[in-house]
């Protein structure tokens, strides 16, 4: 369900976490993955925009405002096939300390990578105000011509930065809203202690579990040992995780393994 990314291809889903992308202030492209910054300012000491691989093990992109307190930077993703309107793009957002003040992100499509002005906007903006709170966002993206992804980040103030990770873009879950809600309501798991199993709490009976690692490969797939489901052979990272219970419904989901 979940497609590796390459450069240079059309790809059906993102799902990126950025572990694997190199750090740095100027690493795009990256995986299919590009950025244009702002145009630094004539201030002094000059200091540039900069789209920023930043972290450690758990990595993550970093807008940076530099000088420049207006100009929008962008952040685009690896060529999609053509948006038809069945899928949803989701990530997590804060603002980043010591910024000192708010800034922006709005979510769009463009159908050249190199040429913001081809850049539509979906959705309304996203305010990121406070810092280290982490938003999970949602978007759906519509059928559109544009076959890129792009965040495009607006700062109100210099030096502002804006992260985002965990970037998905799949299919919209083909239950209803009411029934996926009736679906979760009675579906509960969490990691046993010494992360080597993933321990459910449902009414109903799970059929088949498939996992899948940030960089979309599937890493396991079977059935659980009754409320079980071992993941001892799994390395430490971000999965995502498809459910399906013995009334064929499917409940999609993630889960860190530290």
């Amino acid at each position: 369900m979940f497609t590796a990314l390459t450069a240079n291809a059309q790809v059906s889903n993102i799902n990126e976490n950025f572990n694997n992308f190199t750090a740095g202030n100027t690493t795009f492209p990256q995986f299919g993955w590009s950025a244009i910054v702002a145009p630094i300012t004539g201030e002094f000491p000059p200091v540039p925009p900069r789209m920023i691989v930043a972290g450690d093990s758990n990595r993550f992109v970093q807008s940076y405002a530099g000088n420049n307190a207006t100009g929008s930077s962008y952040l685009i993703s690896p060529q999609i096939e053509t948006p038809t309107g069945n899928k949803t793009l989701t990530f997590d957002t804060t603002l980043v300390s010591p910024s000192p003040g708010p800034g922006s992100i709005q979510i769009g499509v463009a159908s050249n990578p190199a040429d913001m002005s081809t850049f539509v906007p979906v959705g309304s903006p996203i305010n990121v105000s406070v810092i280290g709170t982490v938003q999970n966002i949602s978007v759906n993206i519509p059928a559109s011509t544009g076959s890129y992804i792009v965040f495009k980040f607006t700062p109100t103030a210099t030096h502002v930065a804006i992260q985002v990770d965990n970037v998905v873009y799949n299919t919209t879950a083909s239950l209803g809203v009411n029934d996926n809600n009736k679906v979760t309501e009675n579906f509960r798991f969490a990691l046993n202690s010494d992360q080597t199993a993933l321990e459910f709490k449902s009414k109903k009976d799970l059929k088949n579990i498939s996992i899948y690692s940030a960089a979309g490969q599937k890493a396991t797939e079977g059935k659980p040992n009754g409320q079980n489901f071992d993941i001892s052979t799994l390395q430490t990272g971000v999965y995502y995780m498809n459910i399906e219970t013995a009334e064929g419904k499917t409940i999609q989901t993630k889960f860190i393994k530290k």
